[in-house]
């Protein structure tokens, strides 16, 4: 896929990350699963960065809620929100189990009409392959998708899938793994929409340079 979309890409350990510095000159960023995170500090210091620099951002899974608990943090400062990268037992009385779980299956979505996701899928009914068994509070979840995040998708049983931030070129966040039903030449589309914003930043910047 890095071939075909003339894209060079480099993974970067959660534990290396302390600051931005590490992550000038990308042209996006995906939080990819993995959740524990081993360093869940740097992983909100790559979400941040990608908001506040209009960079494309995807985070699939874990990164869904990294998104959210960033967004929490430094956009809205809820005090639920405060501390729980340096302190997961902080994290745990926000987690709670799925009450709806779907391991490696897929399961029906609603898509907010007026979103990105809508925009992108061409419909607002669909079906995503799933492997979480875990989610935030009901509570946490209403209080933290406020300002310019907000819900995109849910599952049959109403609870959020998928998060966006609106006025953002591409910062999209989903429970379910686009990546699964992904395969050289036959991208999801969640990938081929992020992709493209990517080389859309990169253009504009060669576009700058030149200029």
């Amino acid at each position: 896929m890095r071939e075909q979309w003339d894209l060079a890409t480099e993974w970067i350990p959660t534990v290396d990350i302390h600051d931005a510095s590490l992550l000038e000159g990308f042209d996006g960023i995906w939080v990819v699963p993995g959740a524990p995170y081993f360093n869940q500090k740097g992983v909100h210091i790559a979400v941040r960065h990608a908001r506040e620099n209009q960079l494309p951002f995807l985070g699939t899974c874990g990164g869904f809620f990294s998104a959210l608990i960033e967004h929490a943090q430094n956009v809205l400062h809820l005090p639920a929100a405060e501390g729980v990268d340096e302190d997961p037992e902080k994290l745990m009385p926000l987690v709670t189990p799925l009450s709806c779980s779907f391991r490696g299956e897929k399961a029906p979505l609603t898509v907010r009409e007026d979103s990105l996701l809508a925009s992108i899928y061409g419909t607002t009914e669909v079906d995503e392959i799933f492997h979480c068994d875990y989610g935030l509070t009901d509570e946490f979840m209403d209080d933290a998708s406020q300002g310019a995040l907000r819900i995109s998708a849910w599952d049959r049983d109403g609870a959020p899938r998928a998060l966006e931030i609106t006025g953002h070129p591409f910062f999209m966040g989903s429970l379910f793994q686009p990546e699964l039903s992904s395969e050289p030449g036959a991208e999801h589309k969640i990938l081929q929409a992020f992709l493209a914003a990517v080389r859309t930043r990169a253009a504009a910047l060669q576009a700058k340079t030149v200029a």
